[in-house]
Order: C-alpha cells, then sequence, then structure tokens
C-alpha cells in the first residue's frame, strides 16, 4: 500500500507498524536477514528440474521451505539432502517431508566422496563462496544454480566477457546461461531477476596440468600493461605467435578472450599437443 507522506495521510497505525518492522512478520525479516528469496514458481522450479537433469545425490543450498527440495525428492533415482541455515525453515522442512535437511550452509559442509550434483537457489550474497566450494569438489560432477542474473551472465559469457573464475575452471568444467527467470517467481522478490546456470564436469579435462594452467591465467588477468599480450610477455616467450595462432589481437582485453582460445594459447606456448 502506497504511503501519501506529502499529504500527511500517514496514520498512527502506519507509523506504529513501521516503528516495529514495517508490517513484517519475524518470519519476514529473518528471510531478509538471511537473504532468503524463495522460490514460489512452479514453473520456474519445473525450469530447474529440466536444467538440472537430477540423478543419484543431490545437495540443495538454501532450501528454504522445500519447494524445490519436494520436486528434486519426487524425482526417480534421487536422494536429496538439503541445507538450510534459518533452524526454523530446517525443522519444519524435515518434519514435512521426512527428509535430510541439515540445519547450516553448504559451503561449511564436507563434500560427499560419492558423486552427487548441487541443485539449488543460491542466496546472493554467497553465490560466489558456493561455486568456488562446488568447484572444489572433486566428485560434483555438476552444480544447476539460481542465480543473479549479472552473475550467471557474466560467468556464463553471454555478455561476451569471460571471468576469471569461469577461464580458471573451464578445462574441467563447461559453464552455461541455461534460462531466466523473474524475480515475481520469488518471496519476497529479489531486487534483479535470475539465471540457471549450469556448471557440468567434463568427462575427461581439456588439459592436464593444472598448475601451469592457473599460473598463465592468473598472470593474463593480472591486468599488466594494459593487455593479454603484454601480461603474458612479462614471463612467457612466442606470445605474439600463441595469440595469433588462437585469433586473438595482440590488444585484446583479456576478459574478452574466449576460454577455447585460452586453450589454445596454453597449448602454443607450453608446446603442450
Amino acid at each position: 500500500m502506497a504511503q501519501n507522506f506529502a499529504h500527511g495521510n500517514y496514520s498512527h497505525t502506519q507509523k506504529k507498524a513501521r516503528n516495529s518492522g514495517g508490517g513484517r512478520t519475524p518470519s519476514d525479516r529473518a528471510r531478509r536477514t538471511l537473504s532468503q528469496n524463495l522460490l514460489a514458481d512452479t514453473h520456474a522450479i519445473d525450469l530447474m528440474i529440466e536444467a538440472a537433469r537430477p540423478h543419484g545425490l543431490v545437495l540443495e543450498p538454501g532450501a528454504g521451505e522445500g519447494a524445490l527440495t519436494a520436486a528434486l525428492a519426487t524425482m526417480a533415482g534421487v536422494e536429496v539432502v538439503g541445507y538450510e541455515n534459518d533452524p526454523l525453515l530446517a525443522a519444519k522442512l524435515r518434519a514435512r517431508t521426512g527428509l535430510k535437511i541439515v540445519k547450516g550452509d553448504l559451503t561449511a559442509a564436507t563434500p560427499p566422496q560419492e558423486p552427487f550434483a548441487v541443485v539449488g537457489n543460491t542466496p546472493y550474497p554467497i553465490t560466489s563462496q558456493i561455486v568456488d566450494w562446488c568447484l572444489r569438489a572433486p566428485a560434483m560432477t555438476s552444480a544447476t544454480l539460481l542465480t543473479q542474473l549479472a552473475y550467471a551472465r557474466e560467468h556464463s559469457g553471454d555478455l561476451g566477457l569471460w571471468s576469471l573464475v569461469t577461464v580458471e575452471s573451464w578445462p574441467w568444467f563447461h559453464w552455461e546461461l541455461i534460462g531466466r527467470v523473474g524475480r515475481e517467481s520469488f518471496r519476497p522478490a529479489p531486487p534483479a531477476d535470475s539465471g540457471i546456470l549450469r556448471i557440468e564436469r567434463r568427462p575427461e579435462p581439456l588439459i592436464d596440468a593444472g598448475g601451469t594452467w592457473r599460473e598463465l591465467v592468473e598472470l593474463g588477468f593480472t591486468g599488466v600493461g594494459g593487455s593479454l599480450s603484454a601480461s603474458l610477455k612479462t614471463r612467457h616467450q612466442g606470445v605474439d605467435d600463441a595469440l595469433a595462432r588462437a585469433g586473438v589481437e595482440r590488444d585484446t582485453a583479456v576478459g574478452h578472450v574466449h576460454p577455447d582460445q585460452w586453450i589454445t594459447i596454453y597449448r602454443e606456448i607450453h608446446h603442450d599437443l
């Protein structure tokens, strides 16, 4: 309900509600504190299930009230384990579904040793921590995450730009923006739309040497000299030939270099064919 402050239409009742938390219930205020924007749209849930193609063990960060959890649990051959920081929501969901719901943060858990997938609506402030946890988990097969749209676009290359974390993990993981979900699909609505980000482990790595790959990529992203060429030349020979072979202009900014071009550059510089 709109409040007309200019004309004094601000009643004592409205003022009391504002002073006590804006008329929000304790659950509403808890959701804001924990960055909980609960998924409440069945079509969006269907999109997540379709993108995730779940099977076997599935971990869900931010289970919330369990809309996605319940949908995952109905899939044949799926064993879902939910993680929820809000103790009240965790207890209610555990009692209602009989599923394993862990009160706590997925990123504080030890990853399972058996193959598993991650599927969830990630709280925006800790999206990067969840992604990092997934990438470090040796047995993780895929992560299908509902993230802020800007994050999903930046890390999937949808904007024509590529982030450090995407390039660095590219030999082992493929990143893709699967679809978009409007902010109206959440309760309460977040300030931005969301994207379905799919991170899938490759059957075989594109390269073998992780250490030298990460060193090369991190050097390129330092920005030394103002271009990828200048940055790489601080430590490596044959950079111009490697860039030419990859189809990258010498003055190209590092964010515009496709991860597959990075693979070619790496192989040319390290003669790893």
